[in-house]
């Protein structure tokens, strides 16, 4: 497995189960990719936020199963921050008409009906597709300038691709719906969801701690840094590792690094159509400031979403509000200021001391907290390729590169990164659990076919007539052979 993230994690911990020997090898020093827990002395950051919730009973068996103590439940706000008032979200009719006033709410129930009318088409970009189910003067209020502080590009450059996923299910008129009947039935307004104590990195430790004990073996600062193949084959895989480089065989590979890296890495070279279409993939690059903060209830939320254009951080995290237990001993809370950005640009390159600097400015200038509250130091994580961009040219990019993968009869490609679908952790984790399936001869299970809604909508991904687990799957297997049998022939064939 290339990347120790979610996807490659769930595929090694599968297989190792079923007595394989999986080796996952991980660039990084750390191991839980993006869903990994940072250290800052005694505190525990949380890169990005991860409300561990899913309808998946796959997932769910997964967590059981990986966890070493059972998650906390915890409770769900996040609101949106705009002119210096709190919406809540879902939506509460008394505090939105509140907040705008009953003119401009008027005005804004206006827009929606006019886009009704007349909707805008070809429905093919992020703005069209949420102008014609919210309204033009809504998506401007809510929607426009914090999506184009994530991505860093116009709406109008953001494919419609991106709003079906992410906000799929919602609307208008059934965010009305959802607040005068208050069901709580569309996927982004969950109540509660599950978390570890210490952080979504301890579910990962945890993991990488069964694989290792069933056999098999996770290795961190592990780069690989070529992929060789002969005839629709993966052949062996160069390594680079405390210094040196090693030359490993593979019968079977599952790769979660970013998919145009992959293809990069290749040798041979991909033919120069697939070259010309990784290279056309872009990647939206991510970093928080943590700062240190003496009151312990800033805000109540887990998180909440800047609006406001006159400052660039996008997203703050209240790390108390997560876990207490994410917070040394003596500190209020830790916040984490995050600003999305790109390599190379002016915020990128900041030093980690103008970068606390700004974010205590803008936390201060926001009024959710006095500068004398915050501790003198802060802490900057930078995480390079956290979101896969859609913009208009990454869906025939992203099917050639499949087409193209396709043609590999044991390489497969998992994950965020390595499938370039915006997609969440458990998303991810079926994706790696598929993969590890279809090895184990359950061919029907293609990573790529997870679909990113199936997990919240449904009640499971597959049918309930069927084995899941790869234990199940082995144990399902017609005799003779015997478990055993299968095992020693996977692992030969393998």
């Amino acid at each position: 497995m290339i990347g120790a993230g979610p996807a490659g994690l769930t595929a090694a911990f599968e297989l190792a189960q079923t007595g394989l020997n999986p080796l996952v090898l991980e660039a990084s020093p750390h191991i839980g990719g993006i869903s990994r827990t940072h250290l800052w002395g005694a505190n525990r950051i949380d890169i990005g936020g991860h409300r561990f919730f899913t309808k998946s009973a796959d997932v769910q068996r997964l967590w059981a199963e990986m966890m070493d103590e059972p998650m906390l439940q915890v409770p769900r706000l996040s609101r949106i921050f705009y002119r210096d008032k709190f919406y809540q979200y879902p939506l509460q009719i008394p505090n939105t008409v509140g907040n705008l006033g009953l003119f401009e709410s008027f005005l804004m129930f206006a827009s929606y009906v006019r886009m009704r009318l007349q909707p805008e088409l070809p429905e093919d970009s992020f703005q069209s597709w949420v102008r014609n189910r919210f309204g033009d003067r809504l998506y401007r209020t809510f929607f426009k300038t914090y999506t184009e502080k994530v991505w860093g590009i116009p709406c109008t450059e953001i494919r419609a691709d991106w709003a079906a996923q992410r906000i799929h299910g919602l609307s208008f008129f059934t965010a009305v719906l959802n607040a005068l009947r208050n069901s709580g039935k569309v996927k982004s307004l969950i109540k509660t969801f599950d978390y570890p104590r210490l952080g979504p990195g301890m579910l990962w430790e945890s993991c990488a701690r069964k694989i290792e004990k069933l056999g098999g073996r996770v290795v961190t600062n592990a780069r690989a840094t070529r992929i060789h193949h002969e005839s629709g084959r993966a052949t062996a895989v160069e390594v680079e590792h405390e210094g040196k480089t090693h030359t490993l065989r593979c019968g079977e590979v599952i790769s979660s690094m970013p998919i145009s890296t992959l293809v990069k890495n290749l040798s041979p070279a991909a033919p120069p159509m697939v070259l010309e279409a990784a290279c056309g993939l872009r990647y939206r690059d991510f970093l928080i400031v943590a700062l240190t903060c003496r009151k312990p209830d800033i805000f109540p939320d887990n998180w909440i979403y800047i609006h406001s254009p006159e400052v660039r951080v996008g997203r703050i995290q209240n790390f108390r509000n997560w876990s207490p237990d994410m917070v040394a001993e003596g500190t209020g809370t830790v916040l984490g200021m995050e600003y999305f950005c790109s390599r190379g640009d002016d915020l990128w390159t900041k030093s980690d001391a103008d970068l606390v600097e700004l974010a205590k400015s803008e936390i201060s200038n926001l009024g959710l907290a006095e500068k004398s509250d915050l501790g003198l130091e802060g802490h900057v994580i930078r995480e390079l390729n956290a979101y896969p961009v859609y913009d208009a040219e990454y869906r025939p990019h992203v099917d050639s590169l499949r087409a193209y993968f396709h043609g590999f009869s044991n390489l497969q490609t998992v994950g965020r990164n390595g499938m370039h679908r915006y997609n969440n952790q458990d998303h991810s984790m079926l994706a790696g659990h598929h993969a590890a399936l279809r090895l184990l001869g359950r061919p029907e299970l293609d990573p790529w076919e997870v679909n990113t809604e199936r997990s919240y909508y449904e009640e499971q991904v597959l049918s309930s007539d069927k084995k899941h687990s790869a234990t199940e799957i082995l144990a399902s297997e017609k005799a003779p052979p015997s478990p055993k049998e299968e095992i020693s022939n996977l692992k030969s064939q393998i």
